[in-house]
């Protein structure tokens, strides 16, 4: 099962960072950050359907056609663990050598857009408080670590479960049902 869930694993997660690294690169500049976002949480999704063959896979090959609620949750929460663990070492590596300055036209990004909506006064002070904050925040490394896990580990968690919840299979529909 572990050879399975590594196998998977680096698929999704070289699907995810693969993709990652050429949105990151066509929308380096503060204007894509919004259209980057949607293609990253789809790519997100892309890649963990490796969660759904990845547990078809094992239950219909490996684990003669049955699988608990449980152990399928528990391959997919691997599966996404390893392919986030991927995309955050691929993410450290972006930032460090290619996009240092992200989070400064992130926190420009962010407090244009708030201007763009109306935002202005105590509200606006507010914003660049926070924008200011989280760029602090990010210089740590440990930070940007949990910051990018949280990116995208809720995604696979949330695949895991409707994955789960539709393969699982306490008997094999080719066998009969004893009495």
């Amino acid at each position: 099962m572990k050879k399975h869930i590594l196998i998977y694993g680096l698929i999704s997660g070289l699907i995810v960072s693969a993709i990652m690294a050429v949105i990151v690169g066509m929308y380096s500049d503060s204007s894509g950050f919004e259209g980057a976002m949607w293609v990253g949480y789809a790519s997100m999704l892309i890649a963990f359907s490796m969660i759904y063959v990845g547990i078809r896979n094992y239950r219909d090959k490996y684990n003669g056609g049955t699988i608990s609620f449980g152990k399928a949750f528990k391959i997919g929460l691997f599966i996404a663990l390893i392919a986030s663990t991927f995309y955050v070492i691929v993410w450290m590596i972006e930032y460090q050598f290619f996009f240092p300055d992200f989070m400064e036209k992130y926190a420009d990004h962010e407090i244009n857009r708030a201007k763009a909506n109306g935002v202005s006064g105590a509200e606006l002070a507010q914003k660049i408080k926070e924008m200011d904050e989280a760029k602090e925040m990010y210089k740590n490394p440990f930070l940007r670590i949990l910051m990018t896990y949280a990116e995208i580990l809720p995604v696979g968690l949330v695949v895991s479960l409707i994955c789960a919840l539709i393969l699982k299979r306490k008997q094999n529909p080719r066998q009969p049902a004893m009495a």
